[in-house]
């Protein structure tokens, strides 16, 4: 009998989207879901509690900014764990810390300092979820359809998310208080033991684990027209370099330049998204609009997000090698809009400025994910995807701080429009920078049969 070589990494590529990948995208979905709730819900806390805490806008920014402090700390921690135990186990470790600290919050979080504290520990959850829920679903997706999958699978849970921030931020938080944001976000719980249930390990980590029983019958699922050569197969593990740590692989010579680039980029994109959304309803609120119509700004940029990331993933998966083209003329159209804002404060101006905001500077970072997890090899995605966002996380965590002390020492908006419109074009000009100087991931994993 002649052996015939199966590589794995192509058999995932080269797949149809079938019943097992669209579960598992619906899964991951709703688990970003309650990550983009949780991101975003704190910029609704602001109004309730400014007053009553006596803070000043610098301590209000930081508010919002504490739970991201924590995802920096779990989004550059997680990777070594997830790289070295597995995606499946360290998720749904990310998932019970946040249940937990969620829980918390809303029973007694009572001051600046306690809330603070408590938003930070969710963060060390929230640092684990977008991160790896990327890097799962990069290693399930079919080549073809890499970005855009990613965007229904990751990117539109966490636009909802947001989006759900935004609508229960309007319609409980001034029945039920504050509290209740985070009373719905608890139901985060049931999901996560039905996820304990059903979430399977990543198939390229099961390859390089040399996994192979566990990779045969996942296999099976994902490509049930093969089930029956899987589950004959001889499995040969590849060889893969563990030498270096993940931080050193990184900065090492195949990697330094799109690492260094995409932090950068990641930073400024962070930090204008954060700076936007932890601010946008209380600066529209002095800017004239009605409770309502701010807190509902936040949504719109959330919804629309969805559709500029899902529009631009579906232009980088008809052209890779011209990616980081869009992304830039993403962020930068996104840039020039937010400064538009300087000059224009009308009702419906005001809408369609923050709706193209969102279509485009949200919408690229969506992208960004996956594309950092398209460039890193499996047995370094993880860490370079959780590197590139804990880092950006450092850019979101001065975008909120940063917006106050603007407003609380030039007493306006127009410093703060100013200072993220050109972040998102900085974000560009990084990005634009990589133009056909980047590719894709070379890893292998092979399977005789």
């Amino acid at each position: 009998m002649t052996d015939v070589a199966i590589d794995v990494h192509e058999e995932l590529a080269e797949a149809k989207i079938g019943p097992m990948h669209k579960s598992l995208g619906v899964l991951i979905t709703l688990i970003t879901l309650f990550d983009g709730y949780d991101t975003f819900n704190p910029a609704y806390v602001i109004h309730y509690v400014a007053q009553p805490w006596g803070l000043q806008p610098g301590q209000a920014g930081f508010l919002v900014s504490s739970g991201l402090i924590g995802f920096l700390f779990g989004a550059v921690g997680h990777g070594a764990i997830a790289d070295r135990l597995g995606r499946r186990g360290t998720l749904l470790a990310g998932l019970w810390v946040i249940n937990v600290f969620t829980v918390a919050t809303a029973i007694f979080a009572d001051s600046f300092w306690s809330f603070c504290s408590l938003r930070f520990l969710t963060g060390l959850g929230l640092g684990v979820l977008l991160p790896l829920g990327t890097t799962f679903i990069n290693e399930l997706a079919p080549r073809r359809v890499s970005n855009t999958f990613s965007l229904w699978g990751v990117t539109l849970g966490w636009s909802l998310g947001g989006m759900l921030a935004g609508v229960a931020g309007v319609f409980l938080t001034p029945i039920y208080g504050w509290q209740a944001l985070y009373y719905v976000g608890a139901l985060s719980i049931p999901l996560t033991i039905v996820a304990h249930k059903i979430l399977p390990e990543s198939p390229k980590f099961l390859a390089s684990r040399g996994r192979w029983h566990e990779l045969k019958a996942l296999l099976g699922k994902l490509r049930p027209e093969r089930a029956e050569t899987y589950a004959s197969a001889k499995f040969i593990a590849p060889g893969e370099t563990k030498a270096q740590s993940g931080i050193a692989r990184l900065l090492g010579g195949r990697y330094r330049r799109q690492s260094l680039t995409l932090w950068l980029t990641a930073f400024m994109s962070l930090f204008a998204i954060f700076g936007l959304t932890g601010w946008i309803p209380t600066v529209m609120m002095h800017r004239g609009e009605t409770f309502a119509a701010s807190f509902g700004f936040g949504a719109l940029m959330q919804a629309t997000s969805f559709f500029g990331g899902l529009t631009l993933a579906f232009l980088a998966d008809r052209k890779l090698a011209n990616a980081p083209l869009y992304l830039a003329s993403w962020w930068f159209v996104g840039g020039v809009a937010v400064i538009t804002l300087v000059f224009v404060n009308q009702h419906s101006p005001n809408l369609a400025i923050v709706a193209v905001a969102g279509f485009c500077i949200i919408g690229a970072q969506h992208v960004l994910n996956n594309f950092t997890a398209g460039t890193y090899d499996t047995s370094i995605r993880a860490s370079g995807v959780g590197m590139m966002l804990g880092l950006g996380r450092v850019g979101a965590i001065l975008g909120p701080f940063v917006a106050g002390l603007l407003q609380q020492t030039v007493y306006g908006s127009n410093a703060v429009f100013w200072a993220i419109g050109c972040a998102a074009a900085t974000a560009a000009v990084a990005i634009g920078s990589l133009l056909k100087s980047i590719g894709p991931a070379q890893d292998r994993s092979t399977v005789m049969v």
